[in-house]
């Protein structure tokens, strides 16, 4: 048996502790004891470094629509306001905010890459059905 794992050596996986805290003391791990093949999150790839507590990361196109559609989502009922953990409905802010979105999408045609561009199509088209939904509820 012993002889079966010698010439198995180098085959396999390896593990490697991609944990952002040390797990002897808890606290956070340096430059130094970051693994090596560790990945970047979206925060570092867009500001080219680690999110400072506090600080927000730069804001795309994608992510600003994206923003806006949770807002309206919020007001449509279909999550809970981050601030008062309930569900608020609120209508006619939903429509405004969709609306929004659809004077965004007229003004940046042509300007638009192609993923940004199926974004807004298909952001709108959700938000519309949904707030089709809603209005039917109340």
């Amino acid at each position: 048996m012993a002889d079966e794992r010698e010439g198995q050596e180098g085959k396999g996986f390896k593990v490697e502790d991609r944990r952002r805290f040390s797990p002897e003391t808890g606290e956070p791990r340096g430059d130094s004891e970051q693994p090596s093949g560790e990945k970047t999150s979206q925060a570092e790839r867009n500001t080219g470094g680690p999110a400072a507590p506090g600080k927000l990361p730069e804001i795309s196109f994608s992510t600003f629509v994206i923003s806006l559609s949770t807002q309206a989502l919020m007001h449509l009922g279909e999550m809970a306001n981050p601030l008062s953990g309930k569900v608020e409905i609120d209508i006619p802010v939903a429509k405004q905010l969709i609306d929004i979105i659809g004077v965004l999408r007229d003004k940046t045609r042509g300007n638009l890459d192609s993923g940004e561009e199926k974004l807004m199509d298909e952001v709108l088209f959700d938000l519309r059905m949904r707030y089709v939904e809603a209005v039917k509820k109340k």
